[in-house]
């Protein structure tokens, strides 16, 4: 299992349990430039902007996609 997350160490005791793990070896530190975002998704995303600057007339308002996506 691969994955990649983002940490905030509020406890010193938090940053030594991370340090034994990388010693572990069952924690491997990465940095910032060395996730890979898969081609497919580039490609998606790049879509995406070509769709928008085509029909920018279909983009909709902060406001309409909040109450769309609205917990009740």
């Amino acid at each position: 299992m691969e994955e990649i997350v983002h940490l905030r160490i509020k406890k010193e005791y938090g940053a030594e349990l991370i340090e034994d793990l990388i010693r572990a070896q069952a924690l491997e530190p990465v940095g910032e430039n060395d996730t890979d975002i898969p081609e497919w998704q580039k490609e998606a995303v790049r879509q995406t902007l070509r769709q928008v600057q085509e029909h920018p007339e279909q983009l909709q308002s902060w406001e309409v996609i909040k109450q769309k996506y609205k917990r009740p």
